[in-house]
């Protein structure tokens, strides 16, 4: 039984951020055809009212849900109320309205249809079928007594992939255990789970760096990338669509590790074969770990590593707080620069 549960609860963790779905709107409500009857006479004319019309699917975004989980694989909205007698039209079949996070693309036969970025900024995925007419519609001074009548029109039915790319100012970019997670913990109010292993990060995690004038900058720690994740590798894609929506990028590398310039060189070739010209998003490198380097001429070495990358350099260490002040006037004058 135990077992049972812990299998459970790591499914019902699992963070979803792409999901097809097939969307149907509600049909059309079917006209009525019916003669009105009287005291005096039992088919004084038509009365039959028209049909409803069908309930939309539309997506909302919305800045308290944070993955695609709840959406179900397949959305129906309502279907139309068929029309009723004593020219009653039928009722309009209710909406159906998802909701769905920031930064959710939306993607039919591989064209991008919708883009939700706003709170409660909506989209609407499938537009409901008109109602058939009823047979007082069709009276005239040449058919006073019609019986003709339409069916409703159905709802508009297509599949579509629901994708989302977090929204945020900066992204924290690098390999696994580089330290992201324990420099997004030491910046902002985002508490993303940090251990001594590769890909502790498995979702994006989105913090708040603010200041004394209540400026908030937004700053993803995006899931650890490795060599050849633009062929899917690892987490692959799942890491690479978050960093599209970035304005800016910080490169976190190891400064512990050998050839850390190298290092940054196969994140930015990564990120440019998934997509061409990602890496020239205006960006800084952030030499993390500092306080592995004992020996204070290492980190004097720091400078002179990448004195031949035209990019901003700052040295910190996110698990003792060094320079992270210091770093967080950095990402406040890159703001500044490149996004407000």
């Amino acid at each position: 039984m135990l077992r049972h549960l812990s299998r459970r609860s790591s499914k019902e963790l699992q963070f979803i951020d792409w999901r097809r779905v097939l969307v149907k709107a509600g049909n059309g409500g079917d006209g009525c055809a019916h003669l009105l009857r009287t005291a005096g006479n039992r088919k004084a004319g038509p009365d039959g009212g028209n049909g409803g019309i069908g309930g939309n699917v539309i997506l909302e975004a919305d800045v308290s849900v944070k993955q695609l989980r709840h959406v179900r694989k397949y959305l129906k909205a309502e279907d139309g109320g068929g029309g009723q007698t004593k020219s009653c039209h039928g009722r309009h079949g209710k909406d159906l309205v998802v909701k769905v996070p920031l930064g959710t693309a939306v993607k039919c036969n591989g064209s991008l249809i919708g883009d939700l970025r706003t709170h409660q900024e909506k989209f609407v995925l499938t537009t409901g079928g008109a109602g058939g007419y009823g047979n007082n519609h069709f009276k005239s001074a040449l058919n006073r007594r019609p019986l003709e009548c339409t069916k409703g029109e159905p709802g508009e039915e297509k599949s579509v992939e629901l994708e989302l790319k977090t929204i945020a100012h900066f992204g924290l970019v690098g390999f696994p255990n580089a330290g992201k997670s324990t420099l997004l913990r030491a910046i902002s109010n985002a508490k993303p789970a940090v251990a001594a292993y590769p890909f502790t990060t498995r979702n994006p995690y989105v913090g708040m760096v603010e200041y004394q004038d209540y400026l908030q900058v937004a700053v993803a720690d995006i899931p650890g990338l490795i060599e050849g994740a633009h062929m899917n590798k690892g987490l692959g894609h799942s890491f690479l669509r978050h960093i599209e929506r970035c304005r800016c990028l910080l490169y976190v590398i190891d400064i512990s590790l050998d050839s850390p310039v190298s290092h940054l060189n196969m994140l930015k070739t990564e990120l440019d074969l998934y997509k061409p010209g990602l890496s020239s998003l205006p960006a800084a490198i952030v030499a993390n770990k500092i306080d592995i380097l004992e020996d204070l001429s290492k980190r004097d070495y720091i400078g002179t590593q990448f004195r031949d990358i035209p990019l901003p350099l700052i040295a910190v260490s996110g698990k003792l707080g060094t320079n992270i002040a210091d770093l967080k006037i950095f990402i406040r004058t890159l703001y500044e620069q490149n996004v407000n």
